[in-house]
């Protein structure tokens, strides 16, 4: 008997919302979440904080902010690439799978940059001394070490000397500090010092043979756990792996873990996911959180729940990441697990206004539930929220 589409489409986001620790089971803390998502996108850190808080039952800014100082949570430059949090356990064979094909992308701008091997070897020894035994830097601090020893200090050159430490396994975030005027710095640290596990030091190559057979099995089988249903592309697009090396992390996760993962086809697609949960796609799927109630969460438009996919992004139930041509807010709304508006959030007197704007009139259940989100963030802040 075939299944009513508008089923399948609520279970494949009912499953998602799950896996990912949008609905419970939730993570103990930030260390279990991003452990659960392998990698959270992050070049925001403010709504980034959110993305991994929200995740968990009661943790705060504070409470990441913290992780994060403790090296529980790293950031850097990894995967597509851009800014992500990784769980110090994970960094070292991550970055072992995904530095050549990083510096290999970024290869035109090391040379529109200067940045050839000789002088990253030299600046990647400067940085790397700089921080050394704890001596955690800002980005300004690193420019003037740079530019004390002659390299750029600013400008691509600046740029692309810091990447290139920082996916050849030479620096990595360090403990965030507060400026004068109170706003959180990022600061470098040295990479060996804060990641644990295999391969947690500078990058002299590729992984290689069984090495990189297991980091692939492992990739595969922590990226389709915690997002399944997902495809083969979704996870290249997400890695920046081809879909080969996907694939062959498949079958090598299918013997890291026997009966881990299962496969469905619907919608023309070959889905993969949690194999215990291939006989919901065919259900009606109730709230996963035990009630009938609307949920509304706000997410950041750089989530999981958003770039985990690319080729089945469609279930969202609409078109995000995107950029507001009016200057609106450009972080999304979702109500029940799809697409329902757009939101951002400003900050006056001590206050915190968050702009909401939903794409159609909402219920009097819909509303209140968009009140509830709006305390629940601002208990994540610690300050009063106010919808504007």
């Amino acid at each position: 008997m075939a299944v009513d589409p508008s089923v399948r489409t609520e279970a494949v986001r009912q499953l998602r919302l799950k896996r990912q620790q949008l609905r419970p089971p939730l993570g103990a803390g930030p260390g279990d979440v991003v452990r659960n998502l392998l990698a959270v996108q992050s070049q925001e850190f403010p709504y980034a904080r959110w993305t991994v808080a929200q995740r968990t039952t009661t943790c705060t800014a504070s409470d990441v902010e913290q992780a994060v100082a403790e090296g529980t949570i790293l950031r850097t430059h990894i995967l597509r690439p851009t800014w992500h949090f990784v769980h110090r356990d994970d960094l070292g064979w991550l970055m072992g799978l995904s530095a050549e094909r990083l510096h290999q992308g970024n290869k035109g701008m090391y040379r529109q940059s200067g940045v050839d091997q000789e002088s990253a070897a030299r600046s990647g020894s400067i940085l790397a001394a700089a921080v050394a035994d704890g001596a955690h830097k800002t980005r300004e601090e690193l420019a003037e070490v740079l530019g004390q020893a002659g390299f750029p200090s600013k400008g691509l050159g600046f740029i692309y000397h810091l990447m290139h430490a920082e996916i050849s396994g030479i620096l990595v975030s360090g403990a965030p500090v507060r400026s004068v005027g109170g706003a959180l710095k990022q600061t470098y640290a040295l990479f060996g010092e804060r990641v644990t596990g295999p391969f947690a030091g500078p990058c002299t190559g590729p992984l290689t043979g069984e090495d990189r057979e297991q980091a692939l099995g492992q990739l595969a089988l922590r990226y389709f756990s915690s997002r399944g249903p997902a495809t083969v592309k979704d996870c290249s697009a997400w890695s920046g792996l081809t879909m080969k090396d996907v694939t062959l992390g498949l079958h090598v996760a299918a013997e890291l873990s026997p009966g881990a993962l299962a496969s469905a086809s619907f919608d023309d697609l070959d889905f993969h996911l949690a194999s215990g949960e291939v006989d919901a796609l065919d259900s009606p799927p109730g709230s996963l959180d035990g009630s009938a109630l609307p949920r509304v969460d706000l997410i950041q438009c750089f989530d999981e729940y958003v770039m985990g996919y690319s080729q089945s992004r469609h279930y969202l139930g609409g078109t995000a990441p995107y950029l507001p041509e009016d200057n609106g807010p450009m972080h999304v709304v979702l109500l029940d697990g799809s697409l329902a508006g757009w939101w951002r959030h400003t900050f006056n007197g001590g206050v915190c206004e968050l702009d909401i704007r939903m794409n159609k009139p909402t219920t009097r259940q819909e509303q209140a539930a968009l009140e509830a989100e709006a305390e629940r963030y601002g208990r994540f802040l610690g300050m009063e929220t106010k919808l504007v």
